[in-house]
């Protein structure tokens, strides 16, 4: 996605024509971008050959999933929806991960009733009720225990999922403890250690204290682990400084890691696959001019992009065409509903907009459509991919008539 002279490119078609032609607010994706993202995941990773589980939470559109599964990838799944979803794309059971602190009791029969690779707990009483449902249905249940390392991800508060004070997975001393029930159980079958410290994470220095604190751990416990899950989270450049997760030097530390233990790896990558592929297409509807600054209200709101509400993310607003002129102007870009933090940016030294001018809200791949509502009453986006010269839309506009 780029410039050519003026006018904003996704792969081959204008931006522009997009707009016009589905109208705004329009979800965009660059198939082109999702294919080079899983490739390079691939390659930095090659050495370790793990099993690379793509996130559903970030992006549920069941044709981007498809796509996904036709390069070898499997999923991560947090609810029975989401299930689902992955297997309807044609995901092999076999490579589904079930995570999350709340499944119920009828997700988990529909988890064991598909045969998933891995049910990741995360709490003792969670363990108790799959061992209740395997034992009625007689069946042996393949599970992991999640791990919480205690281990600051540096990330935003929000999106941190990995200290002590956060609601998931277990401390080290009842790890141990749960192991040893486990393993002593006729229902369950103790597969996997799992672990997640958080999202957005652009430093290699958090995972390898992380690592460091498992390798304690797995000698604690005492127990060959089929697998070890080392959750996502790594991080984009949302800021569009070149600001990006040494890979390399990952992989290296769990090199160093896997010699010790004969386990395969588990990836569950989401935004680092997804969010970079899309943009999401949004028209001015009024300049609203006050002393300090200029309000360019969008017809995008905080219900098509929820992030910047949510966890004050920023996301980079860019024109769809690009002028010559010197650009000076002072921006905030909000949106259209009722609520103060219906906002997206603060922007110095934007070019000058008018009214009805067309915009690229960036990187929103990740937790852009699958974090979207109704609010407001107001219809979900349409969501269009785009590869080569060719579009398709792969989920219409909801209709006002369809919603009310």
């Amino acid at each position: 996605m780029k410039y050519s002279k003026e006018n904003f490119l996704i792969e081959n078609v204008r931006a522009e024509e997009i707009a016009k032609k589905f109208g705004t607010p329009c979800y965009c994706y660059s198939f082109n971008k999702l294919k080079d993202n899983i490739n390079k995941f691939k390659k930095n990773f090659s050495s370790i050959n793990p099993l690379i589980c793509f996130a559903v939470k970030s992006n549920t559109n069941s044709k981007l999933l498809n796509e996904i599964k036709k390069f070898g990838l499997g999923a991560d799944v947090v609810s029975v929806g989401e299930l689902m979803k992955a297997l309807k794309a044609g995901i092999s059971s076999k490579k589904i991960v079930f995570s999350g602190v709340g499944k119920t009791s009828e997700e988990i029969k529909y988890a064991i009733s598909k045969d998933i690779l891995l049910i990741n707990t995360e709490s003792q009483s969670e363990i108790f009720e799959i061992e209740r449902i395997a034992k009625s249905l007689k069946k042996k249940v393949n599970i992991g225990i999640r791990l919480n390392p205690n281990t600051d991800a540096k990330t935003l508060s929000q999106i941190s999922t990995g200290k002590k004070e956060n609601k998931f997975g277990v401390d080290e001393k009842k790890l141990i403890d749960l192991v040893a029930y486990v393993k002593s159980s006729r229902n369950l079958g103790l597969k996997c250690l799992s672990v997640h410290i958080g999202s957005q994470i652009l430093n290699h220095k958090p995972y390898e204290k992380m690592l460091k604190v498992l390798d304690r751990v797995i000698k604690k416990c005492d127990h060959n682990f089929d697998y070890i899950d080392l959750g996502g989270g790594m991080g984009i450049d949302y800021e569009g400084v070149n600001k990006k997760l040494n890979l390399k030097k990952y992989a290296q530390a769990i090199q160093k890691f896997v010699k010790k233990y004969n386990s395969k790896i588990i990836f569950e990558p989401g935004r680092s696959i997804i969010g970079n592929t899309a943009v999401l297409l949004s028209k001015v509807i009024y300049i609203k001019k006050n002393s300090q600054k200029d309000f360019i209200i969008l017809d995008a709101a905080m219900n098509d992009l929820m992030r910047p509400a949510l966890y004050g993310a920023k996301h980079r607003i860019l024109p769809i065409k690009k002028l010559k002129q010197k650009a000076n102007k002072s921006y905030e870009f909000v949106g259209p509903i009722c609520e103060s933090t219906d906002k997206f940016l603060n922007v110095n030294n934007f070019q000058k907009l008018n009214e009805k001018d067309f915009v690229i809200i960036c990187d929103v791949g990740a937790y852009g459509m699958s974090l979207s509502s109704n609010y407001n009453m107001r219809p979900k986006a349409p969501e269009i991919l785009i590869q080569g010269s060719k579009f398709k839309v792969i989920n219409k506009r909801q209709k006002l008539k369809d919603l009310i």
